[in-house]
């Protein structure tokens, strides 16, 4: 076999700067190192760290609440019991599934293949839909078609059809256009940034541990002890000037604001097709109480 060519020296001079940055790191966070050992970092870097702390922040604070719509069920009500209608469906496509899968072979007719039930959306407007639609069923079970508040739960159903669909396409909308950007700005651009800010930690705890060696250093290692501080010193300067020009280009992303509209877009277009269509069912429902109120009084 080949031997494997290593740089021991490289190696060990590594792994003695991560010691010695670990030593540093570690010395800060007991306060055995006092404010004017630790070198100072520029004005304009500082300010921009507050800066992007508090847009992350910003972002997770939003992000806290408008993750619920990752869920469409985030408005259903928690102890709603699944219709009959709903079981009777299931019972049934359970049934079929039974009966095609154990005739096969069979002598027997087949079966019509089996329709899986429909998906039931779970959401707030959904249920109102089913319920009123069940409780006209009811009231229709005793073959008086002119009922007044059947007739009235019919429209009202078919006027949350209408409203539980724009629900849906709201959700999407949102998912889509601004909960997956918002939280790929996040996940990307800020956390970039961020990774950027700990390298140029690693880098000031690195030259702040040379700096302490120096000062410890005997008359043979001076030079060399010399040299690693202005190693690490050109590295600092090197590593903040990346951080700073990343952290001033998340800050000035205009997408954020972008994928907020789209949020409140989808929120509009939800809100004014629920309005529009809940002032027509309501005027219907207003003419069918007077009606009522009309009969009821003759």
């Amino acid at each position: 076999m080949r031997p494997v060519n290593m740089d021991w020296r490289q190696l060990s001079t590594t792994l003695n700067k991560n010691f010695h940055t670990g030593v540093q790191a570690t010395k800060e966070r007991l306060g055995r190192v006092g404010q004017d050992e630790l070198t100072e970092l520029p004005q304009e870097y500082k300010d921009l760290e507050t800066r992007v702390d508090a847009l992350r922040q910003a972002h997770l604070t939003l992000l806290k609440i408008t993750k619920v719509y990752e869920s469409e069920s985030y408005d259903y009500p928690s102890d709603i019991q699944e219709s009959l209608s709903v079981l009777s469906t299931s019972l049934g496509h359970g049934i079929t599934s039974f009966a095609a899968t154990n005739l096969k072979g069979t002598k027997l007719p087949a079966a019509a293949p089996p329709l899986p039930p429909a998906p039931e959306h779970k959401t707030l407007p959904h249920a109102l839909v089913r319920s009123a639609k069940s409780a006209a069923a009811q009231l229709r079970v005793s073959n008086r078609p002119a009922d007044g508040l059947a007739s009235a739960l019919g429209v009202y159903a078919h006027g949350m059809e209408t409203v539980a669909a724009a629900r849906v396409d709201q959700d999407q909308a949102i998912r889509l256009n601004h909960l997956h950007p918002w939280q790929q700005t996040l996940t990307t651009a800020i956390n970039v940034a961020m990774k950027a800010r700990q390298a140029v930690r690693s880098s000031r705890l690195e030259l702040d541990g040379a700096k302490q060696t120096l000062k410890s250093a005997s008359p043979a290692k001076q030079e060399h002890a010399r040299l690693e501080v202005e190693n690490a010193e050109d590295d600092l300067v090197q590593k903040t000037e990346v951080a700073i020009a990343l952290m001033q280009k998340v800050l000035k992303n205009p997408e954020p604001i972008k994928h907020l509209n789209e949020l409140a877009k989808a929120q509009l277009i939800y809100h004014a097709i629920a309005a529009e269509t809940l002032s027509n069912t309501q005027a219907e429902l207003e003419q069918l109480s007077s009606i009522a109120v009309e009969e009821a009084n003759r």
